[in-house]
Order: structure tokens, then C-alpha cells, then sequence
């Protein structure tokens, strides 16, 4: 008779024989188990009208009165479209440029000409976007930038960007893809490295050229990647770059109708107010939507795609 096993102690023999595995997992463990569970407990302040002195425990319990901030404000339906627009046109260009970059430099053969365009691509991922504002005021300002110099060259009439709300949807669109397409071409390259050679020189011998490969054997492969990747930003997608547009855009209201996105909205709000129950509000409302933005993009990949579903 088979005797079975104690799935306690094959817990235990496992960690004793991947020690050092366990040990290089732990940090990042720890830091989820810190600042990600240890955190739930305070989400009831969004309930509460929270008092320092009093704590979680003992503050007054207002109900949802704490999200009337927020959906009672006539900024509330622009700032929440204005989020999503943004995320959307930053997931469907950022992920059509990263594979784009990934396809491109998987067919060259030059070897050093590869590590030094993989170099120059990553280097925007590590600049500030304080740097970049600057960078883009030296293109778009009114009487030094590039932009409107070359406007002149042709004869055309200087613009002045910083009041034409109606343009900064594409030229954050463009900043965002040219500071992170890099890192995501590069995740993309490591999935394309890891398709079975021998796939491709099947196709070979059936007479397939690079771009049938492409389309036939690197593309399908890379799905799963790509959708997991594109499920992780849908479910950021009420969260918007705050770093970013609050750097390129800072309080200039002439733009607002465009580029203001919730976070910057509350955090102009709060600067003023400074409740933190309205700000954790706010905070569980973009987690339960993304929650859901997450849970039923897996539904739609599971019945359409399913090896590209997260479970």
C-alpha cells in the first residue's frame, strides 16, 4: 500500500532543498506582505471620519459620505475620462511600439549594433521626469522651442503649446512611449529568445521568409506575454501617472480639461483639504474598478485565448 504523503513536511523538504531559492524570494515576500496586506486594515478609513488622536478604532463612522468628495465634483466625470483615455492610448502605443522595437531588433545580426540600440532605449527609463519636463519645454515653448522653429522654417505661424489643450493627449502619449517602450521591448526580446529554434528552421525548410516567421511562429508565441502584460496596465488603468503629468503639465489649469487625471485632481484637492479619509476614498475606488478591469479582461482572454489567461 502506497503511503501518502504529509504535505506539510514535502513544504519543509522543499525549502530545505531550494534553500537558496526560498532566501532570494523572501525579501520580496516581506515587502508584499508589508506594504500590501499589512496596509488592508486602514481601508476602512475611507468610511470613517478619521481623527489621529482616536485612530481606526474609535473614529466616527460616516458611512460613504467620504466618496461625495469626489462623485459630487463637477471634475469627476472629466477627470475619470481623462485617466483612462490617457492609459489607454499609453498601453496601446507602448505595447505596439515594444513590439515593434523587440521584432526589429530580433532579425539584426549585428550584434554590437543590437546591445548599443538596446543601451540607447533603456537609457530614457532612468530619467526623471523633472529632466524631461524641461527637455520637452525646450521643444514646445513659444518663442525658444524646436518645435516652433521649425513651425518658422516653413513659414508657419508660431503656436503656443502650453494653452493648446487639445495636443497634449498625443505629446504625453509620445513621451510616455519614448521613456518605457525600452523596458518593455526588452521583456518582449527575452520571450522572443526563448521560442524553440527548431520551429524556425521547420519553416525554413518549408520555404517560410523572415516576415512569414514573423507573422506565423514570433507573434503567436508572443501572445501570452503580451496579454499578460496588457492585463497588469488594464488594471492600472483608473490610476494615472501621477509623477508624469504632475512634472509636464504641474498646475497649469489651461490644460486641465485634457491632461487632469484623478490623481492629480485629489492631490490638488487634498493639498488644500487634506483629509486622509477622502484621499483613501478615492484610492479604494480606483482599486475596485481595476479589479474588476482585471477580472473580467482574464474572463474575455480565458474564452477567447486561453493560454493567455492569468487563471
Amino acid at each position: 500500500m502506497k503511503k501518502k504523503r504529509r504535505p506539510g513536511l514535502s513544504i519543509l523538504s522543499d525549502i530545505r532543498r531550494n534553500g537558496t531559492s526560498y532566501l532570494l524570494v523572501l525579501p520580496a515576500m516581506a515587502y508584499t506582505f508589508i506594504f500590501g496586506y499589512m496596509t488592508y486594515p486602514y481601508l476602512v478609513i475611507a468610511f470613517q471620519r478619521f481623527n489621529y488622536t482616536k485612530g481606526i478604532f474609535h473614529s466616527e463612522w460616516v458611512g460613504f459620505k467620504n466618496f461625495e468628495f469626489f462623485f459630487r465634483s463637477n471634475k469627476a466625470l472629466t477627470v475619470t475620462f481623462n485617466t483612462i483615455y490617457l492609459n489607454l492610448l499609453f498601453i496601446i502605443f507602448g505595447t505596439l511600439m515594444a513590439l515593434a522595437i523587440s521584432l526589429v531588433l530580433n532579425e539584426l545580426r549585428k550584434k554590437l549594433f543590437v546591445k548599443i540600440s538596446q543601451s540607447l532605449m533603456l537609457f530614457p527609463n532612468f530619467i526623471s521626469w523633472i529632466v524631461i519636463s524641461y527637455v520637452l519645454y525646450a521643444l514646445f515653448s513659444m518663442d525658444m522651442g524646436v518645435i516652433n522653429r521649425i513651425l518658422n522654417q516653413f513659414g508657419m505661424a508660431s503656436v503656443n503649446w502650453y494653452t493648446e489643450a487639445q495636443s497634449w493627449p498625443a505629446i504625453l502619449t509620445i513621451m510616455h512611449v519614448w521613456k518605457g517602450a525600452g523596458m518593455s521591448a526588452i521583456i518582449y526580446l527575452a520571450t522572443i529568445t526563448g521560442i524553440d529554434e527548431t520551429l524556425y528552421e521547420a519553416a525554413e525548410i518549408d520555404g517560410a521568409n523572415r516576415l512569414q516567421m514573423c507573422f506565423r511562429i514570433t507573434l503567436p508565441l508572443m501572445m501570452p506575454t503580451v496579454i499578460i502584460l496588457t492585463m497588469l496596465s488594464v488594471g492600472k488603468i483608473m490610476y494615472g501617472d501621477f509623477g508624469m503629468i504632475y512634472a509636464l503639465i504641474g498646475d497649469n489649469g489651461t490644460l486641465y480639461s485634457t491632461t487632469d487625471i484623478i490623481d492629480t485632481y485629489v492631490f490638488r484637492s487634498l493639498r488644500q483639504i487634506g483629509d486622509p479619509s477622502e484621499a483613501m476614498a478615492v484610492g479604494l475606488f480606483q482599486s475596485v474598478i481595476g479589479f474588476i478591469l482585471v477580472f473580467g479582461t482574464n474572463a474575455i482572454t480565458r474564452k477567447y485565448f486561453k493560454d493567455g489567461a492569468l487563471y
